[in-house]
């Protein structure tokens, strides 16, 4: 569990790293002045958070009501079926190898307990555990401070300066979050790090070079 909440947390520096850098380059290659960079920054850093904490809390809460749903469905079932759910239970446990007349008695068993026996359904017919579906509240705040953890990266130069080099300082900033990043994702995907951290570096160059070069050529 504590694994699956840290890798949603990269992957969500991951997006504002490279959101917000796009954007603030994108800007200040159309030179429009410090301040307006810093505003789109910042601008970028608040309104993507919470776009990805909407979405997030959306399809978290979507997820958790469908499971509840069927979770209730089975949970009627061995109220109103009992004999049948049994009979569900011990097939399910044959089909996993488990002699006949074992297989009946851990199904009879089993059905002594309703609780036990909704668990063990929804873990073997919908391979979900009927008291872990999710928090929307906790994703979509994961999501939401994640997201402003990568997208303050490459802002910070515009926050604390405005001697003319806040637009280098800000790539600089970002190539070492991207690397970064992609770095800890390799180690969590056991993928190799110096591939992901150059994978991830080279996404943000190229989203960067599209946006600062689509702010270069429209202007300000």
């Amino acid at each position: 569990m504590a694994d699956g909440w840290i890798r949603a947390g990269i992957f969500g520096i991951s997006d504002g790293l490279v959101t917000n850098v796009s954007l603030i380059l994108g800007f200040a290659g159309a030179n429009p002045g410090h301040a307006v960079v810093r505003l789109a920054g910042l601008t970028g850093l608040v309104a993507g958070g919470f776009s990805m904490a909407t979405g997030e809390y959306l399809s978290m809460r979507a997820q958790k009501e469908l499971l509840e749903y069927e979770i209730e469905v089975e949970r009627r079932s061995i109220a109103t079926s009992p004999q049948a759910e049994r009979i569900e239970l011990q097939r399910m446990f044959e089909a996993r190898g488990i002699e006949g007349d074992l297989a009946a008695r851990l199904a009879e068993d089993l059905m002594r307990d309703p609780e036990l026996a909704l668990a063990t359904h929804a873990r073997e017919e919908l391979g979900i555990d009927p008291s872990a579906t999710g928090s929307p509240w906790g994703a979509s705040i994961s999501s939401l401070l994640s997201f402003w953890v990568g997208a303050v990266i490459p802002l910070l130069p515009w926050l604390w300066t405005a001697h003319g080099n806040e637009t280098t300082s800000s790539i600089v900033f970002g190539a070492v979050g991207a690397a970064g990043v992609g770095a800890a994702i390799g180690w969590f995907a056991k993928r190799g790090v110096v591939r992901w951290a150059a994978r991830q570096l080279l996404v943000a160059t190229l989203a960067s070079l599209v946006t600062y070069g689509l702010g270069h050529l429209v202007g300000a």
